[in-house]
């Protein structure tokens, strides 16, 4: 992420000796700060004029993490989020037949930064929730082209919806569970990158940390069935492909469904083998905080037998 240039006169070599010397300075940097800002209040204000959107767009995303009220500002300033939503709509049309080209995949994900701002600020995250503007979303997710500009796309958009549910607030977790989010999650770790995928296990993750979300997971044997068989899929895959970051969110996932306890009782039969065999050895020796976490599963699922022996092979007969 780009940063803001550092005033001149900040660190420089040229200071006086006297103790009245640093009042400059100081003032010149909290002018440097007030200059800024004033940069940052006309690009909001750009966004409104479509030619000078794009770069707006731009040097916003770059510049969003260094202004800890930028997000509020965003919110309150007239017709900005219609800007930012008319930039969102507008690809609509080139998602399928996949027509999305790199700059405007570019352009796109830069309001997506944006976005992503107003997610993770405690004072728009409720009124970004309440607009409903995560079901903007949905439809950038819900693609399944594997060209850069779609998967640039996908994460950017998938970016947000983790920076929402990030934080565990139960209403968030309710929201999303609302808007069949997890549907489009288990989509995208079936079929997206190994980063997108790493972005999607983490909202599943943080959905089934919230006890609503366990609840919902596992009030229905389908639903289930459906976060339970792609847990498994994944975890064949990382025996061709590893990444110990996804392995680290799936195991995160199983485990956490070990707190229920007929979901519990229905893994004793089906976790996958490659999880106990010491498949994974190698990823966990350079992760102890998930290989822990593993022998915590092994733990719940199969009892003190099997977890010593989590790095290695397992004599415990195998489950179908």
């Amino acid at each position: 992420m780009a940063k803001l240039p550092q005033s001149p006169f900040m660190n420089s070599p040229f200071g006086g000796s006297s103790s009245s010397a640093p009042a400059p300075n100081a003032s010149k940097t909290q002018g440097n700060k007030d200059n800024n800002m004033q940069l940052v209040q006309k690009l909001v204000l750009d966004l409104n004029n479509y030619n000078l959107r794009g770069n707006a767009l731009l040097e916003l995303s770059k510049i969003r993490e260094q202004f800890q009220d930028f997000a509020p500002l965003l919110w309150n300033s007239p017709g900005t989020i219609a800007a930012l939503l008319q930039e969102i709509i507008s690809i609509y049309p080139v998602l399928s037949p996949p027509n999305l080209s790199p700059a405007q995949s570019n352009r796109v994900c830069n309001a997506l930064a944006l976005l992503q701002s107003l997610a993770s600020h405690p004072e728009t995250r409720m009124s970004f929730l309440n607009a409903q503007m995560p079901l903007y979303l949905y439809p950038l997710i819900n693609t399944t082209w594997k060209s850069k500009p779609f998967e640039y796309l996908r994460l950017t958009s998938l970016g947000v919806i983790g920076a929402l549910v990030k934080v565990g607030d139960t209403q968030v977790i309710s929201f999303v569970l609302s808007t069949e989010i997890i549907p489009l999650c288990l989509k995208t770790m079936e079929t997206g990158s190994e980063l997108s995928k790493s972005v999607a296990t983490f909202i599943v993750q943080q959905i089934l940390m919230d006890d609503v979300g366990l609840d919902y997971v596992c009030t229905t044997a389908e639903r289930f069935f459906a976060v339970r068989q792609m847990l498994g899929n994944m975890v064949a895959a990382l025996a061709q492909q590893p990444s110990s970051r996804l392995l680290k969110y799936i195991i995160r996932c199983y485990l956490r469904l070990c707190d229920n306890q007929r979901a519990c009782d229905a893994l004793r039969g089906c976790l996958p083998d490659m999880l106990r065999d010491g498949t994974f050895s190698a990823a966990l020796q350079e992760d102890a905080t998930t290989g822990r976490c593993l022998q915590q599963l092994l733990l719940k699922v199969h009892g003190p037998r099997v977890a010593p022996q989590a790095g290695g092979g397992s004599n415990l007969m195998r489950g179908n």
